[in-house]
């Protein structure tokens, strides 16, 4: 690889988020970021009506367009590479990342069902982004019967198959639209698809088929499974699934002159095979070595790390051989609510005169809320809760559960409930890392990455809660950089994925160091936490029946409504 100032090389990371995409131009000599820009999703996050028809959709349910995705190639890219200020034929390759599990149906040439005249006011025909929860009746049914079965790749699982995943959303579809069903040749994870817009060639990456398509040792769940299942599901994996697998740093395809001309990038430059967000930001990280728990705090987290050893974690995500580096096992688990739990709080339950003595100090809600809360001892505001407003990804693996605050006075304040929320997201991470310690995976370090990391006292806060020396992605574009790391490698630039993070990632160490004595105090919270936790997560039900008295009114008025038109 050539580095000298003339005939520097530079590669293009693509990463989609939840509600954008954001492109970064990186120089394959050392990883500097040299140019970005984000587009945001015209149609952001569909939860409750379909775009045209305006069909209501039920609970639960979260849908995203396709074409916002290919408009991130023809708008963000040529923006990040104009504020580059690079020559676009020194690009040598472009990689993406996604937000997994987000599931898109298509034709055999790839064209997302929603596209069809007929089918765009079906509800199934759209994009599963991986929020929508609707499958959880179905994940539960895929568990019981698995569990019945003594399937060995449950296990790997860490017991339980989310709803978020291929299989139950697949059966979700297959129950629900069977016409739609039908006529969908393939069942596509979006980090995929996007490849597949890019190169014209659809390879299936080792990450997402492992972790969230139950792909262990070569093999997916039996027919004889799927039957049991569903009869006339059997199919699902040889029809709509199953693909060749791609390598992660490898090459997918070449870009096409028609992606080349959206992106304004040289044709037949290096595609690297797709990859899903937290994964591919451990090497931009620098923390692809065990030990090395990688966070990657939004909307959600994410947790992966890279083992030596193969083990069973209850409750994990998944364990995949290769599944963020070559040669190494690669573990998966996570909190689906976090900077979304804060976001809900400040848009929904903080006063006019918070919102107002904010704006006074030239402070977001946010920083406002965490300045009155930083002056807090531990345990001061009296509460704590649970963090489960958008269901529990681990380690108890339901969607059904919701979030909770206990504690609550006729003198508790906005800043008070924001703090316990803070320390209820700390609080499970600790379950997770206590989990995988507890099953003989080690966690040494905590790495984080995301927006979430800009927030001083959450981070000391998890330095505390986790009494784990924290360390920070030294780029605010975390995933994106991991992607152009793995465009490198797919361009022939470093040999593999590991020697590519050396030179190109970036991370601070341990910017926070756990102190004894606060660690000590959150002891006490933490029990209470882990009371209510199993109390609510393995014991009684009432969070699963309130959701389903919800279902029955909303269902309830929605018949209502339909008579009432007639």
């Amino acid at each position: 690889m050539s580095t000298g100032a003339s005939e520097e090389q530079y590669t293009i990371g693509v990463d989609y988020g939840t509600l954008s995409g954001r492109a970064v131009v990186v120089r394959v000599s050392d990883g500097a970021e040299l140019g970005s820009a984000v587009h945001p999703y015209p149609h952001a996050v569909i939860d409750e009506r379909l775009p045209g028809s305006g069909r209501e959709l039920p609970p639960d349910w979260a849908l995203q367009v396709p074409e916002d995705y290919r408009e991130v190639l023809r708008v963000a890219v040529p923006a990040a590479v104009a504020a580059a200020g690079i020559d676009p034929s020194a690009v040598i390759g472009v990689a993406t990342d996604f937000t997994a599990c987000t599931m898109v149906p298509t034709l055999a040439d790839g064209t997302p069902l929603c596209e069809l005249d007929d089918l765009r006011d079906r509800p199934h025909a759209y994009v599963k982004l991986w929020k929508h929860h609707a499958a959880q009746p179905h994940a539960d049914r895929i568990n019981r019967l698995a569990a019945d079965r003594d399937e060995a790749w449950l296990p790997r699982y860490g017991g339980l198959i989310s709803s978020e995943w291929e299989f139950a959303k697949g059966l979700q579809l297959f129950e629900e639209d069977r016409e739609v069903y039908d006529r969908m040749a393939r069942w596509v994870e979006a980090a995929d698809w996007i490849v597949w817009q890019l190169c014209g060639s659809y390879v299936r990456n080792a990450c997402s088929a492992g972790y969230k398509g139950i792909l262990q040792d070569g093999a997916y769940p039996t027919t004889d499974f799927l039957e049991a299942l569903a009869p006339g599901f059997g199919g699902f994996v040889d029809d709509k699934l199953a693909h060749p697998i791609g390598e992660l740093g490898a090459a997918a395809g070449r870009l096409t002159a028609e992606a080349a001309a959206w992106t304004g990038l040289p044709e037949g430059i290096a595609v690297a095979v797709g990859n899903v967000d937290a994964h591919v930001t451990a090497p931009a990280a620098q923390a692809v070595e065990p030990g090395q728990m990688v966070a990657i705090m939004g909307t959600s987290t994410c947790h992966v790390m890279s083992a030596d050893v193969l083990q069973d974690v209850p409750g994990m995500c998944g364990v995949v051989d290769g599944g963020i580096i070559a040669c190494r096992w690669g573990y998966e688990a996570g909190q689906s609510g976090v900077g979304d739990i804060f976001g809900w709080f400040v848009d929904n339950a903080v006063p006019a005169s918070y919102v107002a003595a904010a704006e006074a100090a030239g402070e977001s809600v946010h920083e406002h809320l965490t300045r009155l809360a930083a002056q807090q001892g531990i345990g001061e505001h009296g509460l704590v809760a649970l963090d489960w407003h958008s269901g529990n990804r681990s380690v108890l693996v339901d969607h059904e559960l919701s979030g909770l605050v206990v504690g609550l006075t006729l003198a508790t304040r906005p800043e008070d409930v924001y703090r316990a929320l803070l320390e209820a997201t700390a609080f499970g991470t600790r379950v997770i890392v206590e989990a995988f310690r507890d099953s003989g995976v080690p966690v040494e370090e905590f790495v984080v990455a995301g927006g979430l990391a800009k927030n001083a006292l959450l981070m000391q806060i998890y330095a505390d809660v986790t009494r784990l020396p924290l360390s920070i992605i030294d780029s605010e574009q975390g995933p994106a950089l991991g992607s152009a790391i793995h465009a490198a490698v797919a361009a022939g630039a470093y040999s593999d994925v590991p020697t590519a993070a050396k030179a190109m990632g970036k991370v601070r160490k341990a910017v926070y160091v756990p102190d004894e004595a606060r660690a000590q105090a959150y002891d006490r919270l933490f029990a209470e936490y882990r009371e209510l936790h199993d109390h609510f997560g393995r014991g009684v039900s009432a969070m699963r029946r309130l959701k389903a008295i919800r279902r029955d009114a909303v269902a309830a008025r929605h018949a209502k409504e339909e008579g009432n038109q007639r």
